[in-house]
């Protein structure tokens, strides 16, 4: 419909109207399009993708991609993730210990879209925490409460592992270490252990002592030996004349000094001078 403008100007309102709408509409449906066309998949992390709620397979790394507008991309994150766990678990003797530990896990990058179709992207509470607990709770099971309390700890740290690699890594979560951070005994059970352990100690450090005092014994008699022998050598090489002719030479000495002196001459027969000074 056209009109006449007071000014005398013909505005076709229609029309102008409508392309306007019709090109804003365009414009839209273009940015829209290429907003739903771009997936983003941040630092650590996979994109799963899916059409029309069924997994495709296709797993996107890190970075920005082009899809089709009619895929979702769910976004899992691959980077160490800590699992803390506090269990109420018994010994081989029945009795009950309170244990904190450390699960450290990573999702596996190739099975993340499989991971996402069985499990979904829960899958620490799925799947990880209660096959944490079952593990912990089989394994010290098997063992005394003093082996978990002991040294052997890092042979139960181990052999938690090893389950729970065997349960969880074809399921598509890697495990990377295993770490019990705390035990809690029973107070009495645990200054039995604690006595007992003391006691051992001061065994060895007993032991210790007395293989010191033996060889310090030992090293005495090995001295006391040479002294001996040495006493012998020397004792052999001295005889009467050896001695007799020494007592000649001192008293030359003696005698040839300029200080005055007083001579005794022996009555025996082989008496030596005795020479006094004055």
């Amino acid at each position: 419909m056209q009109f006449q403008h007071p000014v005398g100007q013909i505005i076709d309102t229609g029309a102008s109207k409508g392309k306007a709408f019709l090109g804003i509409l365009a414009v839209l449906v273009v940015v829209i399009s290429l907003w739903a066309c771009v997936a983003y998949v941040p630092p650590g992390h996979a994109g799963i993708l899916t059409f029309f709620g069924r997994v495709t397979g296709e797993v996107l790394p890190e970075g920005t991609h082009f899809v089709s507008p009619f895929k979702i991309n769910n976004v899992l994150t691959i980077r160490t993730q800590s699992q803390e766990e506090h269990t109420s678990t018994p010994s081989s003797e029945g009795l009950n210990l309170e244990i904190d530990t450390s699960l450290i896990y990573h999702l596996n990058p190739d099975k993340a879209s499989e991971v996402f179709r069985s499990i979904g992207s829960n899958y620490s509470a799925t799947i990880v925490e209660p096959t944490l607990r079952s593990v912990i709770r089989d394994t010290t099971a098997g063992h005394s409460a003093n082996t978990l309390y002991s040294s052997s700890r890092k042979q139960v740290e181990d052999e938690i592992k090893t389950s729970l690699q065997a349960s969880l890594e074809p399921r598509g979560i890697v495990i990377e270490n295993i770490l019990l951070r705390d035990i809690q005994l029973p107070h009495a059970l645990r200054a039995s252990i604690e006595t007992k352990q003391q006691a051992e100690q001061e065994s060895l450090a007993m032991s210790f002592r007395l293989q010191k005092e033996r060889q310090e014994a030992e090293r005495k008699r090995i001295e006391a030996q040479g002294i001996h022998d040495f006493q012998q050598i020397v004792a052999q090489g001295i005889s009467p004349q050896l001695l007799e002719w020494k007592g000649i030479e001192a008293t030359e000495a003696l005698a040839k000094s300029a200080n005055t002196k007083i001579v005794m001459i022996g009555n025996q027969k082989n008496g030596l001078p005795l020479v006094l000074g004055q």
